[in-house]
């Protein structure tokens, strides 16, 4: 049987992302296990909560942005384009999905084009960590540039590639590639795990390093090693690998304790604007979501609008809720652990 193409693989992944069970059962991001604190006394007033930031220099009305998800298919451009737009209504950033069918097959670029409908957004391109060989920098050179991006963001999915009907499973050498790339680039580098977490032992890897960012991108949400299976078999043939990771909260803290300093952004699982006002108040700089967006950016800008609209306002009542008027008080409001 000859090898699935990746734009036949993408348009199955967006279908069992759509359709199938691919969350987590078992492991929580743990955020559960943490309060904010609430302030019945708060000063502050809710129209007035600024929730501006910056983030790898770039402004961002809310820390928050559209998590990586897909491309090189006729319905990922039209999924692309509506977060795309969306970002750029609501003063967000976007992380665009992995970048290396862009660089092997020239008709897939079109379903990266965003910058006409978001000229003003911070956009982060992928690719993977897996694909990061140095014949291939100067092609990843002229995707970024191609597509106008700010920033690459480098994933690392060892599980997800060792399940995948012929994934890439050599990563022999590649946090040397990684690290090199860091530090002689033209963009900023960040490295993201795609929902099984980073945790102390790959951050403590990463120290010294010029990384700009890290995305923790935990347990807790979508378990690609779900996603991978049902793809692959149909069902869920490895129930232990599909709950396996580094839960989100988790890899939030041991990155930061690890690599204090280094930004970090908090994804996997995150989707409520309490989620968000949790991770920001442990440290996070940003949050990243991703697959709660996606059937909203099947339908339209306006439905993309509509779910990021909720999610912020929850995050700015959240502020308000504990007396913080900005994201430094709420940073400095830390948050309190739930006794078991």
């Amino acid at each position: 049987m000859p090898p699935e193409l990746p734009s036949v693989r993408k348009l199955r992944h967006i279908d069992a992302c759509l359709t199938g069970a691919v969350e987590y059962t078992e492991v929580t991001t743990g955020f559960e296990r943490y309060r904010l604190p609430y302030n019945a006394l708060t000063q502050t007033s809710l129209s007035a909560v600024n929730l501006e930031t910056v983030f790898l220099e770039a402004p961002l009305s809310v820390p928050l942005l559209v998590g990586a998800m897909t491309g090189g298919a006729e319905l990922a451009q039209t999924i692309n384009r509506n977060l795309a737009a969306a970002a750029q209504q609501c003063g967000v950033g976007m992380m665009l999905g992995s970048q290396r069918i862009m660089i092997d097959d020239e008709a897939a670029t079109g379903s990266f084009d965003v910058r006409d409908v978001a000229p003003d957004v911070l956009l982060i391109g992928n690719i993977g960590l897996a694909q990061l060989q140095p014949a291939m920098i100067p092609y990843l050179s002229k995707a970024l540039a191609r597509v106008g991006a700010d920033a690459l963001a480098v994933h690392t999915n060892p599980l997800q590639e060792a399940i995948q009907a012929g994934g890439d499973t050599d990563f022999t050498g590649s946090l040397s590639q990684l690290l090199e790339l860091a530090s002689s680039f033209d963009y900023p580098v960040l490295v993201k795990e795609v929902g099984h977490g980073i945790g102390a032992g790959a951050a403590r890897l990463l120290r010294g390093s010029r990384i700009a960012a890290v995305d923790v991108a935990g347990a807790g949400g979508t378990s690609w090693a779900k996603v991978e299976q049902l793809v692959r078999y149909g069902e869920v043939r490895y129930p232990a690998l599909a709950e396996w990771g580094v839960p989100t909260a988790q890899a939030l803290l041991e990155v930061q304790q690890e690599l204090p300093g280094v930004p970090v952004i908090a994804s996997g699982g995150v989707r409520t604007g309490m989620d968000a006002a949790k991770a920001l108040a442990m440290g996070a700089s940003v949050v990243a979501v991703a697959r709660p967006l996606l059937a909203p950016a099947v339908q339209s800008v306006d439905a993309v609008v509509d779910w990021l609209g909720a999610f912020i306002e929850e995050l700015r009542v959240c502020l308000h809720g504990c007396g913080a008027a900005t994201l430094g008080q709420l940073r400095e409001s830390g948050v309190s652990p739930i006794p078991s």
